[in-house]
């Protein structure tokens, strides 16, 4: 009995380290809990104190297309990633950057504090 209890336990904690964000146009992307809370407004959404419903399903619908979305985890990896280095080790993202996409991934990056 205690066994089944840990492993459901485990269980609903591993599946709480997942944030799963969708894009206006049906694209899915799961990313961890603690890349998603390298953006203010996902980190308020899936707050456990926030009584939002995304915090109960731990899912996130995002307005905006999925090439937005992706760069928008892509970018949060790459916050958390990177944190705790020092400036001059930090590799430039905007490498990395399609310039016909980088106005609505500015507005996305500013809507979601990222």
């Amino acid at each position: 009995m205690q066994a089944e209890n840990a492993a459901a336990a485990s269980t609903s904690t591993s599946d709480n380290d997942w944030v799963k964000l969708i894009s206006k146009d049906g694209y899915t992307f799961l990313i961890r809990r603690k890349v998603a809370m390298n953006s203010g407004t996902l980190k308020n959404m899936v707050s456990v104190e926030s009584n939002f419903a995304e915090a109960a399903t731990n899912t996130c619908t995002i307005d905006d297309r999925g090439i937005i979305v992706e760069k928008l985890c892509e970018y949060l990896s790459y916050k958390n990633l990177y944190k705790d280095s020092p400036p001059k080790e930090i590799p430039d993202f905007l490498e990395r950057l399609q310039p016909e996409i980088a106005l609505d991934l500015l507005m996305a990056a500013d809507y979601y504090e990222a």
